[in-house]
């Protein structure tokens, strides 16, 4: 069942400053159920930490239920060139997110249920929220077969990932969030988190691939609706509280104080790329020149996003290189993304000779170089 909250209660609540009203009390003593209104990640994992930060959990653990529109969302300590395929997103209108929890990258759409368990940090056990969404899942098809892993994921049939896992540990508050396969559309999935770039050294946590399978292609009758009832259900009986899940707008200023500028930094590049372990990439290209291939090598360092240095080597008798230096030092210190890549190229074109053979060899450059950004 649905509820929205009132304002007031709910406010209460969220800052623990005073008792609810009466009829309130009882319902909110022993923990909650929330449901977001809004499909928007960044403001999904806005609320996720609000809660964490703001929250009293003492005795009141929560079970937040979201979904997102099509988005790709990366660990606090991953890279995206490493774990995506940046140009494709970028092509679709796919929204990249980095939570601030670690573990892998995953793919959420409409047909992803994503899960949020928060605890005090002496009651977080994440093989206890995983079991509890087996028993859901069994309750309602008691033929699936579905198991939690070592690895805190869950396996359906053995063998099939349908469920991934992260966490994020506080001073005195945790959280714990996965993922549930329901109706994921497959081949967007495997497109999108398939990286194209090569040549990447990184020391940042690498996702683990695995074959994954849709709850609803095992039984059609397995859609998010009737999964996320059924998790709150198992959820509100294990806790022992009522089975209503109340409905949030996580927009709501006058509810979460400050979440807007949350939500904003989620967005900016200096959160989603600037917080990029460092990295090099080492690749070439061949081009082809007065009937001969020639190889082009190009090394890059990337630290917070940035480009640190710069080295591409090209034959002297295709590029002096008196233009290839100048090319190199334009580069340290832009942002490693193709928009700045395209403006620092058409700047460094407008002080060059008017050479038409010199500036399509740039070009040609700069569109090899924005392949890999």
């Amino acid at each position: 069942m649905l509820i929205p909250f009132s304002m007031k209660n709910y406010f209460q609540l969220l800052c623990n400053l005073k008792i609810p009203a009466a009829g309130f009390k009882n319902r909110v003593q022993r923990g909650l159920i929330l449901q977001s209104t809004s499909n928007n990640v960044y403001q999904n994992l806005a609320i996720e930490d609000w809660i964490h930060d703001h929250m009293n959990l003492e005795g009141k653990p929560v079970l937040f239920l979201w979904r997102n529109s099509p988005s790709v969302v990366i660990g606090r300590h991953q890279n995206p060139w490493q774990e995506c395929n940046l140009n494709l997103m970028r092509e679709e209108g796919i929204k990249l997110a980095r939570r601030r929890s670690g573990g892998g990258t995953v793919y959420h759409d409409m047909g992803n249920i994503n899960l949020t368990f928060f605890t005090t940090k002496s009651k977080y056990d994440r093989m206890e929220n995983l079991k509890l969404v087996v028993r859901a899942l069994t309750a309602v098809q008691p033929q699936l077969d579905v198991q939690a892993t070592k690895r805190f994921d869950l396996l359906l049939d053995g063998q099939f990932k349908i469920s991934g896992t992260a966490s994020k540990i506080g001073r005195t508050a945790a959280y714990h969030h996965c993922t549930l396969l329901c109706s994921t559309d497959g081949t967007v999935l495997s497109s999108l988190l398939t990286s194209p770039y090569q040549g990447i050294k990184s020391n940042a946590t690498a996702s683990i691939p695995s074959i994954v399978k849709n709850l609803l292609e095992k039984d059609p009758t397995l859609t998010c609706e009737v999964l996320m009832n059924a998790i709150a259900a198992e959820y509100a009986a294990y806790h022992q509280i009522d089975n209503h899940i109340n409905l949030i707008d996580p927009t709501d200023e006058t509810l979460f104080p400050g979440i807007h500028g949350r939500a904003k930094e989620l967005q900016t590049w200096e959160w989603l790329y600037g917080k990029t372990p460092k990295f090099s990439i080492s690749t070439s290209f061949n081009v082809v020149y007065e009937q001969s291939h020639l190889e082009i090598k190009v090394y890059i360092d990337i630290k917070n996003g940035r480009i640190e240095s710069c080295n591409i080597e090209a034959p002297e008798h295709w590029l002096p290189r008196e233009i290839t230096d100048r090319f190199n030092l334009s580069f340290v210190g832009s942002k490693f993304c193709p928009v700045e890549t395209t403006m620092l190229a058409n700047i460094f074109l407008r002080t060059c000779p008017e050479n038409h053979e010199l500036h399509s060899k740039w070009n040609f450059l700069c569109e090899k170089l924005k392949g890999i950004m």
